[in-house]
């Protein structure tokens, strides 16, 4: 694996790289890192392809802007237009939790993605028109949203949402993280920026169709998101959209199912290359 930061308007991003073949790269979410993909890049590479994994703004080994202006939508899709520009495109562009609302909107607006996967969360569209159950299951969006709260519920009874509700598998290492590194703020600060408590009852945001092939996995687990805001994505997909439906498992399928997700994501990319050999 080879390591380097890429410098996007005086942030740094650490960029790692691994493996030869088309370009895969990985967006993890909240409250993540790159290592987030550390058991599926091995499958991956392993399959033939150049893994590309970025801590993006605000995490891991990245720099960690103080002002939430900083973590609007287009700064972080402008993260990867530049990571992608240093390693080189087209890209297969892989994104779980927040890395996935990037990753949606990423696919719209950037010319060198050649299809999107996503993990967990859906197209933006249908996430806001997934109705009042996905609304009742992102109720701690609004408490993210109010600095100091947030923070101050996540470190309530020593992480006991990330630990218990949540339940990360990595919980010991992810707080020990966002305590010695300053990420508990920079990574609330995605949601400051671009989920006000108005989305609660504003339309929903129109965004341009989706012009590539896209994979959307959801876990029947998953307690912070509904089936229905990734079954729906397809409606926003112009070159179609494979749903695949994970019985079992939480939040954090590249942890806890990692071979899975592999298989899936390397079929569907199989597929696609299948698809152009016949034209």
């Amino acid at each position: 694996m080879t390591s380097n930061y890429v410098d996007v308007g005086g942030v740094r991003l650490a960029v790692h790289v691994t493996g030869d073949g088309p370009t895969v790269l990985l967006l993890h979410g909240w409250p993540d890192a790159s290592g987030l993909w550390s058991a599926i890049t091995p499958s991956l590479v392993a399959a033939g392809y150049r893994v590309v994994t970025v801590d993006q703004r605000g995490c891991g080994d990245s720099d960690k802007p103080a002002s939430t202006e900083d973590y609007a939508m287009r700064l972080l899709v402008g993260d990867v237009a530049a990571v992608i520009d240093a390693v080189g495109g087209p890209v297969h562009l892989v994104g779980h939790d927040w890395g996935s609302n990037i990753a949606w909107v990423a696919a719209t607006q950037l010319a060198s993605v050649a299809s999107v996967a996503a993990l967990s969360v859906g197209h933006p569209t249908a996430f806001r028109s997934a109705g009042f159950e996905q609304q009742l299951k992102s109720w701690y969006t609004l408490l993210f949203f109010h600095e100091g709260v947030g923070e101050a519920f996540l470190r309530k009874d020593d992480y006991f949402a990330l630990r218990h509700w949540l339940g990360h598998p990595e919980v010991d290492e992810v707080i020990q993280r966002l305590e010695s590194t300053g990420q508990l703020a920079a990574q609330l600060r995605w949601y400051r920026a671009n989920i006000p408590p108005s989305a609660f009852v504003d339309p929903a945001p129109v965004l341009p169709p989706v012009p590539v092939p896209a994979l959307g996995i959801w876990s029947t687990g998953d307690v912070a998101l509904s089936e229905r805001q990734m079954r729906d994505s397809g409606l926003y997909c112009d070159k179609g959209f494979r749903f695949v439906r994970v019985e079992g498992g939480g939040h954090w399928l590249p942890l806890e199912k990692p071979d899975l997700v592999a298989a899936h994501l390397t079929s569907f990319w199989g597929d696609l290359g299948s698809q152009a050999a016949k034209r």
